[in-house]
């Protein structure tokens, strides 16, 4: 019996409604050819339900995403919404409320794509990082004294528990065990290195530490273990990317530098990214943002959304299918687009989605 997937699909702010459509018709094409089914529901959320109503992520739809099998995410972020709203209300409830707390970034070079790096192509940047997804300062816990006052105080703290630590340590030995780079025949070794900074957070990357060595010398001794502080690991992923298989670090070091990664790689236009909750419902979107200014232009390029579409097929199982977008992703970037920032394609965001969606259906 054909299984159907629920698919929650929100097209968000900006440009988001545009490039995931363009994620759903590649999506669509994905199920024809391989033969499985997608039932698909809509959610408007973003600033313009907010401006409407006041809601961000109300508890119905809260309730109606944890029946979901996956969440496709266009973007959010809107230019009449004061910073903050939007994310907190929607993008960090909904991980903290569905506990995605994996946040997996692919940084992969696609042949073709020209790197800002001098000398560095698809062999030297092909590395992930996982940042954990629920914990540090993105929890909410401080607030101000005597604010607006001369002497006004802003506290924000940095909270892990050990709980947290060791579910996203043992994700990421887990993924570089099965998917690093010797087990995908391009390395010596299955390496992990954790990213934090030791010498001065003292006490959350003293836990970080003491827990990854821990780990890794009782359940994963045949995964190699680096670390690295977080402003030398943005030196290296700069001079010596290849150095890199997968990295595990925090929510705040994470945040900044999958951004870093991200231009290594081509820019926003092809960075994906996916908040995964192991055991439950995980949710994929581009890493680039609304980009309000291209709103409506057939100017955005939609290869970020598209991949992250890929990357929640292969995340339910889907292996083949999400083989096949990566493909056609690759083959659309080499022999098709002039370039991948937006309006520089030398096509339109649909023609894009088209090519890519016929690739997916027929070769």
């Amino acid at each position: 019996m054909t299984k159907t997937y629920k698919i929650a699909v929100i097209g968000g702010d900006g440009t988001g409604p545009e490039v995931v459509a363009e994620a759903v018709k590649v999506l669509d094409a994905a199920a024809g050819r391989f033969g499985f089914k997608v039932e698909k529901v809509w959610y408007d959320l973003g600033g313009e339900r907010y401006k409407r109503t006041g809601e961000t992520l109300p508890d119905s739809v809260l309730a109606e995403l944890r029946q979901c099998d996956a969440i496709l995410l266009g973007a959010i972020g809107h230019p009449d919404v004061k910073p903050g709203i939007l994310e907190k209300g929607i993008l960090l409830r909904m991980r903290f409320e569905l506990d995605q707390y994996i946040n997996l970034r692919p940084v992969r070079l696609f042949p073709g794509v020209d790197c800002p790096i001098k000398d560095k192509g698809p062999n030297e940047i092909d590395y992930v990082v996982i940042r954990e997804n629920t914990g540090d300062v993105y929890t909410g816990v401080g607030g101000f004294l005597m604010k607006d006052t001369p002497h006004e105080v802003a506290i924000q703290t940095a909270v892990y528990t050990r709980f947290q630590v060791d579910r996203c340590l043992r994700y990421a030995f887990e993924y570089a065990r099965v998917k690093g780079k010797k087990a995908r025949g391009k390395g010596p070794n299955n390496t992990l290195a954790l990213v934090g900074k030791t010498n001065v957070l003292t006490y959350i990357y003293d836990l970080w530490e003491r827990a990854f060595h821990q780990m890794g010398q009782q359940f994963y001794p045949d995964i190699k273990r680096e670390y690295y502080h977080v402003d030398a690991a943005c030196m290296w992923m700069i001079k010596n990317p290849e150095w890199f298989d997968v990295i595990v670090t925090g929510n705040m070091f994470g945040d900044i530098i999958t951004d870093l990664a991200a231009i290594t790689q081509g820019g926003m236009g092809i960075a994906a990214g996916a908040n995964i909750n192991p055991e439950g419902v995980s949710m994929f979107e581009p890493i680039g943002g609304s980009a309000p200014k291209y709103t409506g232009k057939g100017m955005i390029n939609p290869l970020a959304a598209i991949c992250a579409m890929g990357m929640m097929l292969d995340t339910l199982g889907l292996h083949d299918p999400a083989e096949k977008v990566e493909q056609a992703v690759g083959h659309v970037i080499a022999n098709k687009l002039k370039g991948l920032a937006a309006g520089r394609m030398g096509y339109t965001t649909s023609q894009v989605g088209n090519m890519v969606s016929e690739y997916v259906a027929s070769c």
